[in-house]
């Protein structure tokens, strides 16, 4: 914050979060936020009240947090461009940000449109942006049909072949549910930061996000030890695939906006609680730190991410400008 209000930029003031920033949601214990132009809908969490101001055109852009989603699935649900850097970018330090996961918390922001984001990254880097071609790009598309709506296989599909006309090569991947290694390591994070509090006899928190807490508490050394390792065999399946793949091309999120208190989701095999629905597709890239950035399809409220290799957050961004040309 403090480097961008040296270099010109202005604070306007502060938004709500999901409590803690353990939710995607958006709720905490002053009722939190809704959807921008849906009173009834979800705007999606933990960083709620930057993407609606966002949205409202209350701001140019809003600073936030993703340690499992947290920037790209209020981007995605309300309709604006978020962007989550490499984890530890030089230019996007969480110094100075109360954590909630130490080792997966990134900070990044959210604007109306990329061309903001990339400004607010050039000022940050001192590094211009260039436009990059798709044409020979190799994208893998990660697009677990089970895990989404049928309208948001559709517009992920669409986006797709949109690169293709670009002259993009497409094809299928795989990756892991990767929530076993993400949910402990979070979870047990989470309650050291928040232990002093926890010896409170009510500390306070919203039941949920109190049960969360209490989970982390409860987990012994050797189940964190055995996530640490599951992170480790997926950072070299992640790796591997970048390796093989310049890019890849996901959605952020299940189904459009949920309704307001919705917990649960109907997907192509039944009824799957949201948060599980939604973290499995974000995960993945906020526990193994690299980075990402959401845009619009055609389809409202509905993202499409692209994914790049730790560090290549410049390419990540000159592609991201090409695709909207």
């Amino acid at each position: 914050m403090q480097r961008l209000l040296d270099l010109g930029a202005s604070a306007t003031g502060k938004t709500h979060l999901h409590e803690i920033a353990l939710g995607i949601t958006g709720i905490n214990g002053h009722g939190g936020t809704s959807h921008p132009f849906e009173a009834q809908r979800l705007p999606g969490g933990s960083s709620s009240g930057a993407a609606v101001s966002v949205a409202l055109g209350q701001v140019d852009f809003a600073l936030g947090t993703d340690t499992g989603g947290s920037i790209r699935v209020p981007a995605a649900w309300c309709g604006v461009v978020g962007y989550k850097p490499t984890k530890d970018h030089a230019a996007w330090s969480t110094q100075g940000v109360l954590p909630l996961s130490w080792t997966c918390d990134h900070a990044g922001l959210l604007a109306r449109d990329l061309a903001m984001v990339v400004r607010v990254h050039e000022a940050l880097t001192g590094i211009k942006v260039q436009p990059q071609p798709w044409a020979g790009i190799r994208v893998g598309l990660w697009l677990p049909e089970s895990w989404v709506a049928p309208e948001v296989q559709g517009a992920i599909a669409e986006y797709a072949r949109r690169l293709e006309t670009q002259g993009a090569a497409v094809v299928r991947v795989d990756l892991p549910e990767m929530l076993d290694a993400y949910t402990p390591i979070v979870l047990s994070e989470a309650a050291q930061v928040h232990a002093r509090t926890l010896q409170q006899e009510d500390p306070g928190f919203l039941p949920f996000t109190l049960g969360l807490l209490r989970q982390g508490q409860a987990l012994n050394e050797g189940a964190v030890r055995e996530a640490h390792a599951r992170r480790t065999e997926y950072r070299d399946y992640l790796d591997g695939l970048l390796s093989r793949h310049d890019v890849l091309l996901a959605p952020v999120v299940p189904v459009p906006p949920p309704l307001m208190g919705q917990e649960e989701i109907e997907l192509g095999g039944g009824p799957v609680v949201l948060r599980r629905a939604v973290l499995r597709l974000n995960v993945p890239f906020s526990l193994l730190g690299v980075p990402a950035l959401t845009v619009s399809t055609a389809l409202p409220f509905v993202g499409v991410q692209l994914i790049a290799p730790r560090g290549m957050d410049d390419r990540l961004l000159g592609l991201g400008l090409s695709a909207q040309s």
